[in-house]
């Protein structure tokens, strides 16, 4: 034991999810400080693993409930971009199965940008399926931002191969489908799909306000997303608003042209 070295060490614990695990009965006998030490990192780190873990699966439940009763495909449903003042509202429809494995999938707003920019390839990779729908800033003037939100719900669900046999949908119900469903408030907490196509969603948006940010500087579209900061609505006073502002919406109607 005394040739290895602390960093190796930390390296294997690094790599090890397993409480039985011999090694760790080996580095409890070890009696260096920095190994007592990279211990105790394990053992607090694989405290918080273990609780994400028991979340995880607790995300599963109801796509869970639905697999038993004869779905095969169960859609998971979430949207982005209701409160901007600037920019389109994105969907996103996403169908798992019970070998989807990324435990960081969670509620996107709890997820750094770091975080959801390498879940969001993950979870393409791993869904079964991924729909995502735009309505532009002039739908939302045209219909309202909820029923813009619902058309392109719809249109997620509309698109995708597999046909959903149910959905589990974050706070906005779709009548107009002719699919059950299941309403949750912070749906994107507790069910494993709804946090997948909240992150895939965001993602998506995210990337297209930063386009924006370079096609009508001076709003911080790339740091706002399209939401009324400080800096934005000082771009709205001093070059007024641009074609993807969002005219039903205060306080742009003060700065059209």
């Amino acid at each position: 034991m005394s040739k290895r070295t602390i960093a190796d060490i930390k390296q294997e614990l690094n790599m090890l999810h397993d409480p039985n695990s011999p090694l760790l009965t080996e580095l409890s006998a070890d009696p260096r400080k920095g190994v007592q030490n990279a211990l105790k990192q394990w053992q607090r780190r694989e405290e918080r693993y273990q609780k994400a873990v028991a979340a995880f699966h607790q995300r599963f439940k109801f796509e869970n409930y639905y697999w038993e009763h004869g779905c095969r495909y169960v859609a998971g449903m979430d949207e982005v971009g209701r409160g901007p003042l600037a920019g389109p509202v994105v969907t996103c429809a996403v169908i798992l199965d019970s070998t989807f494995d990324l435990i960081g999938v969670t509620d996107s707003k709890q997820l750094t940008r770091h975080e959801r920019e390498n879940l969001y390839l993950q979870i393409i990779n791993e869904a079964v399926e991924v729909s995502i729908a735009v309505n532009s800033s002039q739908k939302i003037d045209q219909l309202n931002i909820y029923a813009a939100t619902q058309d392109a719900m719809m249109t997620s669900i509309r698109q995708l191969h597999h046909q959903p046999e149910h959905l589990i949908v974050d706070a906005v119900p779709l009548p107009d489908l002719d699919i059950p469903q299941t309403t949750l408030i912070k749906g994107d907490q507790k069910s494993i799909s709804v946090a997948a196509a909240s992150i895939v969603a965001k993602e998506y948006r995210d990337h297209l306000m930063r386009d924006y940010d370079r096609v009508y500087p001076g709003y911080d579209f790339a740091e706002n997303m399209g939401y009324g900061t400080k800096k934005h609505l000082a771009g709205l006073r001093r070059l007024g608003a641009t074609p993807i502002h969002r005219r039903s919406f205060n306080p742009v109607t003060e700065y059209l042209k």
